[in-house]
């Protein structure tokens, strides 16, 4: 039935080629197409040639994740990195972007660079730069080493400003002669939820009502928001290091990522319409406007008020303006209606005065953590138009867009998915957003934070049951080789009867 069902499918694919409406030569030359990791998520390897426990090897060590996984192994990408530049050779892949262990480049936090973290990363750059493949770098993909959140809370101290330079210092240093892209912080907006809030992600903190566990440790009415303070003052400081002592001979530029989603009122009312803007200043306002005006947005101040930090006067003058590209991270859209402001005990999600919901027929929540959500194309398209028009004409890449699917090699859904996400790009670009790059998440079938190896975001099939861990190439791999080699119908040539054209 299985091979019966896969040549039926061949056939119905070469009865009706796939017609985008587009192709790769639609979006401008200097527009990049890739896909993405990031270091925990892929490499595994956490114990090994001196790489010190980052925050999420103890988070999953004691059994935090709901299936009790860990990424001890992850993809094993620590290990099979040339491989896998093979397998990017083959999608025709334009750019990689991959995220920095600081755990194992600088074990300690601070101080001596670890020489085997130092050749493992630049090992990967060289394969990549010689098979002429773009290297954009994310420093911090949610993950810092443990012995730094022992010391000082990591993110809720000040002092991890002064550290977290000191280590873009030694990879600008290391690995800036082969980079140009440099992204300091991933999804500062969701990572100090996650970590400070509710307690979904490492390190686990939260308060009660509003963690998803009863949290020994954590007070969720401030420390994100004070977690999120010092992760702007590192992106700045770190910014101006670069601008000063690197960028003049390396030419590059270092942007920040942030969690994106657009917000639709449910309804035309004014208190809606004006929810659906709140939705945006707490989402992208938050992190973004003090890095375009020096300031938090006004209705953050107004409904957080002193639990929300302030910038000194100096603080101020150092993050205005720095940020040379934005990085969004996107997957859906929320529908929001107006709520009246609790006056009791808050957190973010209840300052922000709304409720949400990934469809207009789901139940409306206070949280901003969707249990489903639905295909909305439009939806990236209005993102990246809205913030070319708010933020100033800066530019953007797509840094993750995907989907997840079941464990099968014939992922035509993620296929549809990436088409019309695609497809909402180009309509940005075409109505003037200044995007410059899309890269899809993931690569290959990597450790997911929400959900361990069971979720499965990737071009390639990872086999988690196998310690070798090997790969297979999905039709959504060769359907994205096709297209960025400009043949729509690639992808039907190259699969053979069991649809695993590259096996690793």
């Amino acid at each position: 039935m299985a091979a019966i069902a896969f040549f039926s499918l061949l056939l119905l694919l070469s009865s009706t080629p796939p017609v985008l409406g587009f192709t790769r030569s639609d979006f401008p030359p200097e527009f990049v197409f890739g896909a993405a990791t990031s270091a925990y998520q892929y490499e595994g390897a956490v114990a090994e040639d001196g790489r010190s426990p980052s925050i999420w090897d103890t988070f999953t060590q004691a059994g935090k994740m709901s299936d009790k996984s860990t990424g001890d192994v992850a993809a094993d990408g620590y290990h099979k990195y040339k491989d896998d530049v093979k397998l990017m050779v083959d999608t025709n892949l334009e750019a990689y972007r991959f995220s920095i262990s600081w755990s194992r480049l600088i074990p300690n936090g601070r101080g001596a660079v670890n020489p085997k973290g130092l050749e493992y990363y630049n090992n990967l750059i060289n394969e990549l730069v010689q098979h002429g493949i773009q290297v954009h770098v994310m420093l911090s993909h949610l993950d810092f080493p443990q012995v730094l959140d022992d010391e000082y809370a990591g993110w809720l101290s000040p002092k991890i400003v002064e550290d977290f330079t000191a280590f873009a210092d030694v990879c600008f240093r290391e690995f800036g002669d082969r980079v140009s892209y440099w992204t300091t912080i991933d999804e500062p907006n969701v990572s100090a939820l996650g970590s400070y809030d509710n307690a979904l992600f490492a390190p686990g903190r939260c308060s009660d009502p509003f963690g998803i566990t009863n949290c020994t440790v954590g007070n969720s009415t401030v420390e994100p928001y004070i977690a999120a303070h010092n992760m702007i003052l590192a992106h700045a400081a770190t910014t101006r290091l670069y601008r000063e002592k690197y960028r003049d001979a390396q030419k590059g530029g270092v942007g920040i990522n942030v969690y994106s989603s657009w917000s639709y009122p449910m309804t035309n009312s004014d208190v809606d319409i004006e929810a659906a803007k709140r939705y945006l200043d707490f989402v992208f306002g938050w992190i973004l406007e003090p890095l375009v005006s020096g300031d938090y947005p006004d209705v953050m101040k107004k409904n957080v008020g002193s639990r929300l930090p302030s910038f000194t006067k100096s603080q101020s003058q150092v993050v205005k303006g720095a940020v040379d590209f934005i990085g969004i991270n996107h997957y859906y859209s929320m529908y929001v209606n107006d709520r009246p402001l609790d006056k009791g005990t808050r957190d973010y999600s209840a300052d922000m005065s709304l409720y949400q919901r990934a469809s207009k027929t789901t139940p409306g929540s206070s949280k901003n953590i969707p249990s489903s959500s639905q295909s909305d194309p439009e939806g990236l398209q209005y993102v990246l138009q809205y913030l070319t028009k708010a933020y100033g004409n800066i530019p953007i890449y797509v840094q993750e867009n995907g989907v997840a699917s079941n464990d099968t090699l014939y992922d035509t859904e993620r296929i549809e998915y990436l088409k019309s996400y695609m497809g909402g790009t180009l309509k940005a670009v075409r109505n003037g957003a200044n995007v410059k790059g899309y890269f899809v998440w993931s690569f290959l079938d990597v450790f997911e934070f929400f959900a361990g190896p069971r979720s499965r975001y990737g071009l390639y099939r990872v086999d988690f049951n196998d310690d070798a861990r090997p790969r297979q190439a999905k039709l959504s791999a060769r359907w994205y080789s096709g297209f960025l080699k400009n043949d729509d119908i690639y992808f039907l040539n190259e699969l053979d009867s069991t649809g695993s054209h590259a096996l690793q």
